[in-house]
């Protein structure tokens, strides 16, 4: 697994990731993978993805197959609805195995992401809630490091990417799945954040 951050502050929206790759207790770090950004940028949008490290294939492949008229990321209902028609999609296109337990109640999607952009941070979970954020978010394997170290620095720091930063690296201190070195992606809100 990973660990994905986002954080929203003066203005500025920042997604930041680590690097890592496992497989069970197979590690491949940054130093033998060149793909190893888990962070892609798509018409405006950065979207960081957790889970199976077949996702980020799927949905980039999705989402360029597709193309930029047919997914809307610009608000928390759009995004629904974006995820609501890629869903058949990731089940008729990509074989998607969407059964987690027996008491879901909706198929699952099998993907949680963090999206970034100028309208904006959102996540998305695997049945497709979707959640707006007005200061920051974790999501993965090192989230609730992560969570904890943008907490006690939000106060401390104007900047997004240092806050971002703090919670990426914190996860890679003390999470197995999450490892430095650490990417980051910023963007200028449209409006002024009330952060």
């Amino acid at each position: 697994m990973s660990t994905i951050v986002a954080v929203r502050k003066n203005g500025r929206v920042c997604i930041a990731a680590d690097t890592l790759t496992s497989f069970g207790d197979v590690k491949q770090s940054s130093d033998y993978e060149l793909s190893h950004d888990k962070i892609f940028e798509y018409d405006g949008n950065y979207i960081g993805i957790v889970g199976s490290a077949a996702h980020d294939a799927v949905v980039r492949s999705l989402l360029w197959d597709n193309g930029a008229d047919d997914y809307d990321f610009s608000s928390r209902m759009a995004i629904f609805e974006s995820f609501r028609r890629i869903h058949p999609l990731l089940k008729e296109h990509y074989y998607l195995n969407p059964k987690e337990d027996d008491d879901s109640p909706y198929e699952s999607s099998r993907i949680d992401a963090l999206i970034v952009n100028r309208h904006g941070m959102f996540s998305v979970f695997s049945l497709r809630e979707v959640f707006e954020y007005s200061r920051f978010w974790a999501i993965g394997a090192g989230a609730e490091f992560a969570l904890g170290a943008m907490f006690a620095a939000y106060g401390h720091f104007e900047e997004a990417a240092e806050i971002a930063g703090a919670g990426v690296r914190a996860a890679a201190e003390f999470d197995s799945s999450s490892a430095l070195p650490l990417t980051m992606y910023s963007v200028a809100l449209d409006a002024q954040d009330p952060a």
